[in-house]
Parts: structure tokens; sequence; C-alpha cells
């Protein structure tokens, strides 16, 4: 009797493109992968409206549902709307109280709003002008891996992320987390697996901790 097939959707960090899921590898006899992308947000579009409207790409009952980073806090919102196997999140937060003191005074002092957003789409400006081997490494990484570079998207996203209200984790989520994340420290973060060494793009540098961890964490929940 063949083994009916688990289907895992993975959801990229704020902008970033589902290359960032290029190494991920797990048994393709009993898993097989979906690559979530972001949509442009509608005029003042709530979290949770775009949450409902990104179940539009998940073509499978009850799946597994993996977020990096943003998109971790967005699958929590889709996971309201649909019934999941699994829910993960990896180099992410689980609530509001899990921010950064600095993400939380930027929401209560409006900082957010001054990010220059519309300079994103202008990575070639930054290209020119970057010195030394770490910046210009940074920025090979962001051309790769970011894509979408709309800045009425970057400002609603970074908007949500830092407004978010969630006040408790959500009953059966697993959270995966590097314990050298500058953008999400762990110690701020509860009840998570810890990756040494691990960094905000674990996902990416740590993949191999994930081919051979992913299958046991979705099939047993430990």
């Amino acid at each position: 009797m063949n083994q009916e097939l688990i289907h895992v959707y993975l959801m990229p960090g704020m902008a970033a493109s589902p290359k960032i899921f290029e190494y991920l590898s797990l048994p393709e006899t009993q898993f097989k992968l979906h690559y979530l992308e972001w949509i442009l947000p509608l005029e003042a579009e709530t979290l949770a409206a775009y949450a409902l409207r990104m179940t539009a790409q998940i073509q499978h009952e009850a799946p597994v549902l993996l977020g990096v980073s943003f998109g971790g806090v967005l699958v929590q919102e889709i996971s309201k709307h649909i019934a999941l196997q699994r829910l993960i999140i990896v180099s992410s937060v689980k609530t509001k109280h899990e921010l950064p003191v600095k993400m939380q005074l930027a929401k209560s002092t409006g900082a957010y709003k001054l990010l220059p957003t519309q300079l994103a789409s202008k990575i070639e400006v930054f290209e020119k002008y970057a010195f030394g081997k770490s910046m210009t490494k940074r920025l090979e990484l962001y051309k790769k891996y970011l894509s979408v570079n709309d800045s009425k998207y970057l400002s609603w996203a970074i908007e949500q992320m830092v407004c978010w209200e969630q006040e408790t984790a959500l009953e059966g989520i697993i959270h995966i987390h590097g314990d050298s994340d500058p953008v999400f420290p762990v110690k701020h973060i509860k009840n998570c697996m810890l990756i040494e060494n691990g960094t905000h793009i674990a996902i990416i540098n740590k993949y191999k901790w994930f081919n051979e961890n992913l299958p046991r964490i979705i099939l047993n929940n430990s």
C-alpha cells in the first residue's frame, strides 16, 4: 500500500522568495514540498484578511505549514482559517511579547513609519557604494533571496510585524529558533527548539539540521 504523502507548505520571510528553501530536502516517499509566495496587500488590508487571501494558495487539506520570520507570523494567522496537521515557525515569534524591545518601542513611537522602504527597490544604488567583503556578501544575499521590492508592501509588512497583537501562543505550535538570532534575540523567546550557532537565516545556513530533524518533528511533534 502506498503511503499517503504529507504536504508541507513553506512560507518565506518578509519580502523573501521561496529560494530560501532551496537546500531543504525531505524524503520524497513521505513528504511533498509546496512553496508559498508573497502577494501584494490591498489598501489598508489587515493581516487577518491577507492571511485569508493566502489560503487560496493552499490546495491540500490539513497540511503542514512552516513559516520563517514574518512568514512565521503569517502562517499563524493562516492557521486561524484552515485546519493544519502541524504549524511550525522558524526564526520568528509566537506572541507580541517575544518581539525585541526596539520593535516594541518602534510601535509605541510610530518610528516604523519613518523607514525609507522605497530604497528597497534601488539595491543597485547600495551596490555601487558597498565596501568591504561583509557588506558585498550581504548585498549578494539580498539580490538572490529578495523577491518583493514594492515599497507599499514593505511598509505594510513592517507595520504588521511591529504591531502584531497576538497575546498568547497558539496551541500545538512548534517553534525552531537559532541561539544567535540578532533580529529576534533568543532571550525573549520561550518554548522553542534551539539550533546551536543558528542566526536569523538558519533556514539557509543550517539546512542540514532541518533536513535531518524536520521529518521527525513533523511526524512525532517531538
